[in-house]
């Protein structure tokens, strides 16, 4: 008699240790994730702050179609251009004034560098971009790091995308940020300090194994190039969640060189173009997670960027336990997309 398959499974992530749920007897099929209507419509351009870019703050970087523009004056050709964030999160400042409240708790000034990276298309989002407009977001997104890491107080940068209201996004015309703070953030800590363990203990890096392993089974790889691959990851903790790292061991993305910024940027037009079949334009997040610009060295990280699509919503559960409930196993939601 065949044994039967058990309808829930837990699953067990390498690199956060986090356990979430594969619930394949709640399980849905691809399609039911598409979103009703296609892709929100840009809103009135008259009245947005990124069309009328004259009213933002002073340029930080200005491209246009993969070449820097000198000067601080805003060309009529521009593709690419970046600014300081007119309502900072963080803010540059030399003096931390750390401080103690009642022997338990711990404060200290949001110190750092907020900047927008703002696309000139009004209507066209990232997942309809070419891979040549791809290729200059991601030079926007080095230049500003390699630019941003030399300055006093930062110690790491995050960089990410918010699409959509549903991810976050207050103003629908395409962009990116970049936000400095003066210290790694718990989570890239554990990740951290579990990579350096599993380097420690077996000399190998842990992404590296994860990368050829997949690459091994190709149960849920999503597309792959020479350099890159994307896979929805075997212990993913949304559905269709999609992770994009370098094939060659490579801790640091500000180190990226032009060939592989171009076999990146291939990758990220590929896969954001299948989410969007597959899901008929979905709000989505995307972020980096490269190693930290503290002057340490971490020879054992990995970098990658991490896709998330918003397929559903937490609830009790989720955000009680920290353990996503996922309703779709990664190796169908793989194959879904990797038909697009």
């Amino acid at each position: 008699m065949a044994k039967k398959k058990f309808p829930s499974e837990l699953r067990f992530d390498l690199v956060s240790k986090d356990w979430v749920v594969i619930a394949t007897g709640r399980a849905k099929r691809p399609e039911t994730f598409k979103k009703n209507g296609k892709k929100d419509e840009g809103g009135n351009k008259r009245d947005c702050p990124f069309c009328n870019i004259g009213t933002q703050e002073k340029p930080t970087l200005i491209l246009n179609k993969g070449k820097v523009v000198s000067g601080n004056k805003i060309p009529k050709e521009w593709t690419t251009i970046v600014v300081p964030n007119k309502y900072p999160a963080f803010l540059p400042n030399t003096h931390l004034d750390e401080k103690i409240e009642g022997d338990l708790y711990e404060t200290m000034n949001a110190i750092g560098f907020h900047e927008v990276v703002v696309f000139k298309d009004h209507d066209k989002i990232l997942g309809e971009f070419t891979t040549d407009e791809m290729e200059e977001v991601l030079q926007a997104y080095q230049m500003r790091y390699l630019s941003l890491m030399k300055k006093k107080m930062v110690e790491h940068i995050a960089l990410f995308n918010n699409q959509g209201k549903g991810a976050g996004a207050s103003i629908c015309h395409p962009h990116s940020q970049i936000v400095t703070t003066p210290l790694v953030d718990v989570d890239m800590k554990r990740a951290l300090l579990n990579s350096e363990v599993y380097y420690e203990n077996r000399g190998k890096c842990l992404y590296c194994q994860m990368n050829d392993w997949e690459r091994k089974v190709k149960k849920r790889i999503v597309f792959e190039n020479d350099a890159f691959q994307a896979i929805c990851p075997f212990a993913s903790k949304t559905a269709f969640q999609m992770i994009i790292s370098p094939k060659r061991h490579e801790p640091y993305f500000e180190r990226i060189t032009k060939r592989d910024r171009r076999k990146l940027a291939e990758v990220f037009q590929t896969v954001l173009h299948k989410m969007n079949r597959a899901l008929n334009y979905p709000d989505f997040n995307f972020y980096l997670h490269t190693a930290p610009c503290d002057g340490k060295e971490y020879p054992f990280y990995h970098y990658h960027w991490t896709i998330i699509p918003k397929t559903s919503t937490w609830a009790g559960f989720e955000l009680g336990s920290r353990m996503e409930i996922s309703t779709i196993e990664p190796e169908k939601a793989a194959a879904y997309l990797r038909k697009q």
